[in-house]
């Protein structure tokens, strides 16, 4: 493993003997990330270590830059590095706060925390930007590091804490735009004015399924309707299952203005208070969406289950699937809590359709569980917002048997449209977009191995590296007990992150050989791909090798802009959470231990998910160590132990809502 860390240039030894030739030989290229601390790290590309380095030698660097550096070493005997050329830059737009006015220019404070530097603005390039104002601005000069960088403001967004300000500032510091351009929307409009025509002519080519009982479940809140279901009993008893799948690829060309559009989005972005979708709402909420009662094209896997599937206590059997375009008419749209109901009440609309899609979910889930999928538990957030965007209660979404019976089959279309693919396309022919997740980084898994056997758990690692069966074993013996929450966010801390990629690897947290995404077009540029390349085999087609880079490229930057839809859905999560409270100083709370550092805890609260410090200098009723191996603090006089997991009662200190930074304490 490399480890490098960049310090002063004083203490690194030999460095004037660096020469140009030398450099040219040593130099690394790779990306840097950058904390909230200013603390940056490396990667190389080959390395899976990232590799820390100090904030005042970043040499100008920022995050998410490429970069290039040359390994030293410090006069402690530690690696360091050198920064010696940034080879592109990430973004050169940055969302910030006027905070200071001179006599001729402005200081601008970065809104993300990973922006180390202030920005200078001088009033002839501020657009009559004021102080307390947010503004989208263009970085135009920095030379230097010692320097702080030149800025020119690009849009006055409004004046900070404002609601519309701060999601809009959040939006643009990520690069994501609300609005399309009026070719976009012509162009949407005109699709939509042709709707008749396409349908009738796309009823000639596919199978019609407009008379099977059809419906779709969804969040009460939900507008587009990527997915339906269908079920019906054949004449033998067997039960035929389809997952029908909105179709915009018939609708949305490569190349299009749509097309293009949407692939620069990527993905669609959800804040707490709005959706920023991937397609203009005229075909995300209109034309492509499967709404009740209206013809829609879909893109569709049939299933056929025997009959003995959907009996209690009988095996579960899929005889066959088939994918194919077709036509569909929802009878239904509930909402998950309606078709829940149903459930629970074993009486209603399309209660026997519900109950036999619900019984073979779970038979499907067992399945997955039982050759290995991994099951964390995800909660979500919800905000009660007043008129003002201000938040006044906070809630975490329920989930019931419905959430999970959609998650089932959309989980089984995803992983079958692979299988059909596979079975269709040789090999060396087969150009595929994947959902990838590689196995646990090794490292992590050591950790967690001596963290486990710290708490008196023995897992079996190999190579350290560990079997999703084995840590669902681990997860299940240590349910009931006072670690489980522990061992949870330890678990999970040892995951990678699933990407999308044209190498299939597998997926090892669903323990899936194969899994793309096909099943949300709508709202994810992926599946639109993914519908693509099947149409294209059906047709008995390939892809050209020499396009085959241009999809690895592609994959490489939807997981990058999946990624940054995340990081401002979770901005906005965050900036509400502390906006809550703010307003809630001395209030006390219950929480869990998220987080221990040898600074102090973090902890979550239970109702609201916000996250907060506990520093470990204000534990007055003794003298802590941090255990690292453990997760643990550890008092030297009283033995009191605060780890991973620990339920605690918690009391508000302070928020700060434009940092979204929140102090708690500890309530004995």
């Amino acid at each position: 493993m490399l480890y490098f860390e960049i310090n002063t240039m004083k203490n690194i030894e030999n460095t004037n003997k660096i020469n140009d030739k030398t450099k040219k030989k040593q130099f690394l290229e790779g990306v840097i990330k950058i904390n909230s601390k200013g603390v940056g790290f490396f990667n190389d590309g080959e390395q899976e270590e990232d590799l820390p380095k100090k904030k005042p030698f970043l040499n100008t660097a920022l995050h998410g830059d490429t970069i290039k550096v040359i390994p030293c070493k410090t006069k402690e005997g530690k690696n360091s590095a050198e920064v010696i050329e940034i080879i592109k830059r990430e973004k050169t737009n940055h969302v910030g706060t006027i905070e200071k006015e001179l006599s001729d220019f402005f200081y601008v404070q970065p809104q993300d925390p990973r922006m180390y530097t202030s920005v200078i603005i001088y009033k002839n390039k501020a657009k009559n930007a004021q102080t307390g104002q947010k503004v989208l601005l263009k970085i135009i000069k920095w030379e230097k590091a010692g320097e702080l960088p030149e800025g020119e403001v690009l849009e006055v967004i409004g004046e900070a804490g404002l609601h519309e300000t701060e999601m809009k500032a959040i939006l643009l510091d990520k690069g994501i735009h609300s609005k399309f351009s009026p070719e976009v929307e012509t162009e949407a409009q005109n699709l939509k004015n042709s709707e008749k025509e396409i349908l009738e002519k796309a009823l000639l080519e596919r199978e019609d399924y407009r008379n099977i009982t059809t419906f779709t479940i969804d969040p009460d809140d939900a507008k587009d309707f990527d997915d339906a279901l269908s079920y019906r009993t054949l004449p033998d008893g067997d039960i035929e299952i389809g997952v029908h799948i909105a179709d915009v690829s018939h609708y949305v060309k490569y190349g299009s203005k749509i097309d293009l559009s949407a692939v620069e989005r990527g993905t669609s972005t959800y804040l707490v208070d709005r959706t920023i979708p991937m397609l203009p709402e005229i075909l995300s909420n209109d034309l492509c969406s499967l709404k009740p009662e209206e013809d829609k094209l879909s893109f569709s896997v049939i299933f056929v289950f025997s009959k003995e599937s959907v009996l209690s206590g009988k095996p579960f059997e899929l005889k066959n699937y088939s994918v194919k375009t077709t036509v569909i008419n929802s009878d239904k749209r509930f909402s998950y809590g309606e078709a829940q109901k149903i459930l629970d009440e074993k009486s209603g609309i399309f209660y026997q359709e519900l109950s036999g899609l619900n019984i073979l979910a779970k038979k499907l889930a067992k399945k997955n569980k039982d050759e290995g999928a991994i099951s964390f538990f995800q909660e979500e957030v919800k905000f009660v917002l007043d008129d003002e965007g201000k938040p006044v209660d906070v809630y975490v979404k329920t989930m019931g048997e419905t959430n999970e019976l959609v998650e089932n089959f959309m989980l089984l279309a995803n992983k079958t449209v692979v299988e059909y693919i596979n079975k269709k396309v040789p090999k060396e022919e087969r150009l595929f977009l994947y959902r990838i997740h590689d196995k646990p980084d090794k490292d992590r898994v050591i950790e967690l191995v001596e963290l486990l056997r710290g708490l008196g758990y023995t897992m079996r690692s190999f190579e350290d590296s560990v079997s999703s069966n084995e840590l669902n074993r681990i997860l299940k013996v240590s349910q009931e007990t006072p670690e489980a929450g522990i061992i949870q966010i330890a678990a999970i801390r040892t995951m990678a992150k699933a990407i999308y990629s044209i190498q299939n690897i597998g997926h090892f947290g669903l323990a899936f050989e194969n899994y793309t995404h096909f099943t949300s077009p709508i709202r994810r540029y992926s599946d639109l791909i993914v519908h693509r390349l099947i149409k294209i085999y059906d047709e008995g087609k390939r892809v050209p090798k020499n396009r085959w880079p241009e999809y690895r490229t592609l994959a490489a930057d939807l997981s990058d802009k999946e990624k940054t839809a995340m990081e401002a859905e979770r901005g906005s999560i965050k900036y509400k959470q502390a906006e809550y409270m703010s307003t809630r100083t001395g209030e006390k709370f219950s929480g869990k231990i998220s987080g221990v550092t040898e600074w102090g805890i973090f902890v979550e609260d239970s109702k609201t998910k916000a996250e907060g410090f506990i520093r470990a200098r204000d534990l007055k009723d003794d003298y802590y160590v941090f255990e690292k191996e453990k997760k643990q603090l550890t008092g030297r006089k009283n033995n009191k132990k605060y780890r991973l997991g620990d339920l605690v009662e918690i009391m508000v200190l302070n928020s700060d809502v434009e940092k979204r930074m929140i102090c708690f304490k500890l309530v004995e």
